[in-house]
């Protein structure tokens, strides 16, 4: 059994088709049941951010499995398989574990570093726990993977990425609007991380006023009394009635991380028609992903709307190079790390079988000599019975200390499954002597796809990459 990953992100397409890719959690669990029921798929996790919907499965076939997800991905989004194809990106068994891991550290996120990954990494598994979707092989691959991106927060400055974005917004409001922000007022749509992100900078940036909205007010109402400690005027104005907050301000910051959109073209409309409005013109940062303003918005005279596309290709909203420079090392020595003991969970039942056959062979040897023998002392007996089963352990213990060894290699599965050969160990020996806690599945096939429509197509040939040996997603 391995892990399949099939998945499109903010990298792969552009808003559009993410917005209809987008896993609400309400569609969660149907989904979830969908891939369930196909006997090719034992587990199941769905990954639904702002900016990516991944699927983690559990299969033992890869091209019946990926054909299974890619269905199920296109039937929900409403979208022709041939053209999710094209913007759908697959990893098989050693390189979906990287992927996960680097998803969770925030190296693969629009904003770099951002740290909200790893709630949505565990409302994930929690979810598919909740339906028994996810199994011992999820468990393990999920658990892991939280603690390798806690680990990156902690021990690089990374999450420093997404103060820096929202920084980059502003100053292209800023000079957008002409002579910085100090005295003016704002409005900040959503009450997140990236919201409470905003509203520190807008501080540190000498704001007059800042106007609130959020669908949970009370998330709002935690941000204004931040703001106020502060020194800022703060208002929160209920979430229908964004064209009222959008009329009193210069610069707004929307960051709802809402499937749909969240500022449409009317309430921009209603917005710069009231009165007293004028002719003053209004800067939109656009953070969500998907987007939160309609796109038409930006077409309005007199308003200029920075979204997450434009900013991610500024230098100033990445981060350190150093900090995912060690955040990738972290990656691939943790990554490492698991798929060696991976690699030693799935041989350790075959020794065991191994050495369990060689007892029953030695104890049939030994009732034969009693039947032969029948007048052999007992001390003479337990003399013989010692001296065959120290020679059979000799004999056994180079090669199950080896093929341990080996075992940790890329690879190594293969000596696992030379051994069974050699020795006639039945696939159903070995499972029986599998502990629980050894049950967790094959992640040692150093193959990944990257194209779902080559993998899909199986009159393609198509080339599976290891894990790259950088660290870099």
């Amino acid at each position: 059994m391995s892990v399949l990953l099939v998945g499109i992100s903010h990298r792969s397409a552009p808003v559009s088709i993410l917005e209809k890719v987008a896993v609400a959690d309400t569609d969660r669990p149907k989904l979830t049941d969908k891939m369930m029921a196909s006997d090719r798929i034992s587990e199941a996790m769905i990954v639904s951010t702002c900016n990516r919907v991944e699927v983690y499965t559990v299969v033992d076939a890869f091209h019946g499995a990926l054909s299974t997800v890619g269905e199920l991905l296109a039937e929900h989004s409403g979208l022709d398989l041939t053209e999710l194809q094209k913007h759908a990106y697959v990893r098989y068994s050693e390189a979906a574990a990287e992927h996960l891991f680097s998803v969770a550290s925030g190296l693969d996120s629009m904003v770099v570093g951002e740290q909200q990954i790893l709630g949505q990494i565990r409302t994930a598994y929690a979810s598919a726990d909740a339906q028994q979707a996810a199994g011992r092989i999820l468990h393990e691959l999920a658990q892991q993977a939280l603690r390798v991106g806690k680990r990156v927060h902690t021990e690089t400055g990374i999450d420093s990425a997404g103060a820096s974005v929202v920084s980059v917004a502003l100053d292209k409001a800023a000079a957008f609007l002409g002579g910085g922000l100090q005295g003016r007022t704002a409005a900040v749509i959503g009450a997140g991380a990236m919201g409470g992100l905003a509203v520190a900078h807008l501080t540190r940036s000498g704001i007059g006023r800042i106007v609130l909205t959020n669908r949970t007010r009370e998330r709002a109402e935690r941000l204004a009394e931040t703001a106020r400690a502060n020194g800022v005027e703060a208002d929160v104005v209920a979430f229908d009635d964004l064209a009222s907050a959008l009329s009193q301000v210069d610069v707004a910051v929307t960051c709802t991380g809402a499937v749909g959109t969240v500022v449409t073209l009317a309430d921009a409309h209603r917005a710069l028609a009231q009165p007293g409005r004028g002719e003053r013109p209004l800067a939109i940062c656009d953070l969500g992903l998907p987007r939160d303003v309609e796109p038409a918005v930006a077409g309005l005279p007199g308003v200029t709307v920075f979204d997450m596309e434009s900013l991610q290709r500024d230098p100033a909203a990445g981060a350190a190079s150093s900090d995912a420079e060690a955040a990738r090392a972290i990656v691939a020595s943790e990554l490492s790390q698991y798929l060696t003991a991976q690699r030693l969970a799935e041989v350790t039942p075959t020794v065991t079988a191994l050495r369990q056959r060689a007892a029953e062979v030695v104890e049939g040897e030994l009732m034969r000599l009693d039947s032969r023998l029948p007048d052999l002392e007992d001390g003479q007996r337990d003399e013989v019975a010692r001296t065959v089963r120290r020679v059979v352990d000799k004999l056994l213990h180079a090669p199950t200390v080896r093929v341990k060894q080996l075992a940790s290699t890329p690879g190594g599965d293969q000596y696992a499954e030379a051994l069974r050969e050699l020795f006639e160990l039945r696939p159903g020996a070995v499972d029986a002597v599998a502990t629980p806690t050894k049950e967790l599945g094959s992640l040692t096939d150093p193959t990944t796809a990257t194209d779902l429509s080559a993998a899909l197509d199986p009159a393609l040939t198509t080339e599976l990459q290891a894990p790259r040996k950088d660290g870099k997603a």
